[in-house]
């Protein structure tokens, strides 16, 4: 008898975990909140809207046409989107799905719940962006809403436009501005030539073929006259309604800004991105334990600490698209009663291995340094959501003695707001891990979190509902 999988997510990972556990024999539900399938990664505009060159925004856009034109003509896979998973609890029986279908605040929207035999999270991430003065303007945005408006709508968000952070990732985003008409005045990587120069000539051919992504992003900067600065990042944005200019500073190999280094760059739009968070609520729900690093701990078969529950992708750690196919397929594989000793996902098995050096080495390379803290000031917001402030948190740990994630949430409500410190979280954590060392063992983490979604009371109410469906 084939086994029921459900996958949740339908980026690059939870796309190659679905046919992997297809072409394995199984029946699959994948599900995404999002109106389409693709992700983050193939976001793209609707089939009523599509435009004739849709490649055009969207890297390696053949394998993602491969594997929808794959899921969509299988009978034994069903497609979900407009569904959201807000729930998952374990049962001796194995887990069970709990969530919503139809259109976000609409009436229509009908509570289901599902039972597999196998779960495949691919949850992806987010983007992360630590806070300067006046991030909060409008028109400050993270490089990845960025690249969803130029993927998804073709729309820039600026005419003039600064990208800053950290990582890669700031180099396709760039590309999307470009393509949809902004002028990009200049594209800034906080860490240091050297840092990245180590990365790029030790053991380049453990670059794992990136070498030609590179090449081509480099052509991009080339031709519309792009300047790259690394050790430089945003200290501070300026503006009244909006803002209007942003100041540039040096900064040293630990992040922290260097004196009598600042220019100032005239923009409508800056576009910040420090790397990437796990979207991690799921896997804690189903009680997925997580590495050091917090990552979601998975074993060579993608299955997570919870018997049934697999795990691919960003969750696992940050290594972009081809990692996250990778991933995906063994996940889908075994989760459909399959083994990583099977010829047919050997490949997918070395790419994986492939994979793990380069993830290592983009953290070591792009990874987010403790200085960013010295261009912070007491009046910079470090939650967005309570509008909590730099000097606020700082006042009232020299104040309690404690730099307790637990307390200080508690007494300035950092990280209490409706984002639930998806945002400010693992930047609260880094701020008051620097303001002292009395962190108490075992303190509250940001990762968990008791809603995973907002959820209507009415949709709770319904679940009571003998006619409510629950399907394999």
């Amino acid at each position: 008898m084939s086994r029921n999988v459900v996958v949740v997510g339908g980026g690059p990972a939870g796309l190659a975990a679905a046919k992997s556990a297809v072409d394995a024999g199984a029946r699959v539900t994948i599900i995404d909140s999002s109106d389409q399938l693709g992700g983050q990664f193939w976001r793209h505009l609707p089939p009523e809207r599509a435009g004739a060159d849709e490649a055009r925004l969207h890297h390696d856009w053949q394998t993602y046409q491969r594997l929808h034109r794959r899921l969509t003509a299988s009978p034994h896979c069903e497609i979900r989107t407009r569904t959201q998973i807000w729930a998952i609890e374990t049962t001796p029986d194995g887990v069970l799905l709990t969530g919503v279908q139809g259109a976000p605040d609409a009436r229509t929207e009908a509570p289901i719940q599902l039972h597999p035999d196998a779960l495949v999270l691919a949850t992806g991430a987010h983007d992360r962006t630590l806070p300067f003065p006046g991030w909060t303007l409008p028109g400050v945005y993270t490089a990845g809403a960025a690249q969803a408006f130029a993927k998804a709508e073709r729309v820039a968000l600026g005419r003039r436009v600064l990208v800053a952070g950290a990582g890669p990732f700031l180099l396709p985003v760039t590309e999307s501005l470009v393509k949809t008409g902004a002028k990009v005045v200049a594209v800034l990587e906080a860490n240091r030539p050297r840092n990245l120069a180590r990365w790029l000539a030790t053991a380049p051919w453990k670059l794992a073929g990136k070498a030609g992504e590179l090449t081509h992003y480099v052509g991009t900067h080339l031709r519309h006259r792009v300047p790259y600065r690394p050790g430089r990042a945003v200290v501070a944005a300026h503006g009244d309604d909006r803002v209007e200019a942003v100041t540039v500073a040096r900064v040293d190999a630990n992040w922290k800004p260097i004196p009598g280094t600042e220019k100032r760059y005239a923009v409508d739009a800056v576009c910040v991105s420090h790397g990437f968070t796990p979207r991690l609520e799921l896997a804690v729900a189903a009680g997925c334990r997580l590495t050091a690093d917090r990552f979601v701990r998975v074993d060579d078969a993608q299955q997570t600490t919870v018997r049934g529950v697999y795990a691919a992708g960003e969750i696992t750690g940050i290594g972009g698209k081809d990692a996250a196919l990778a991933e995906g397929a063994i996940a889908g594989h075994c989760a459909a009663g399959g083994d990583t000793t099977d010829a047919v996902i050997q490949p997918a098995v070395r790419r994986r291995r492939t994979m793990g050096a380069f993830s290592r080495r983009l953290d070591a390379a792009h990874g987010i340094r403790p200085g960013w803290t010295g261009w912070l000031t007491d009046d910079t917001i470090l939650c967005r959501c309570e509008e909590s402030r730099v000097g606020t948190v700082r006042r009232t740990v020299a104040a309690t003695g404690s730099v307790s994630l637990r307390s200080t949430k508690l007494t300035t409500r950092v990280g209490l707001g409706i984002c639930q410190a998806r945002i400010c979280g693992r930047n609260v954590e880094d701020y008051l891990g620097q303001l002292g060392d009395r962190v108490p063992a075992g303190d509250a983490s940001s990762d968990h979190r008791p809603i995973v979604s907002p959820v209507r009371l009415g949709d709770i109410a319904r679940l009571a509902d003998p006619d409510t469906p629950t399907t394999p």
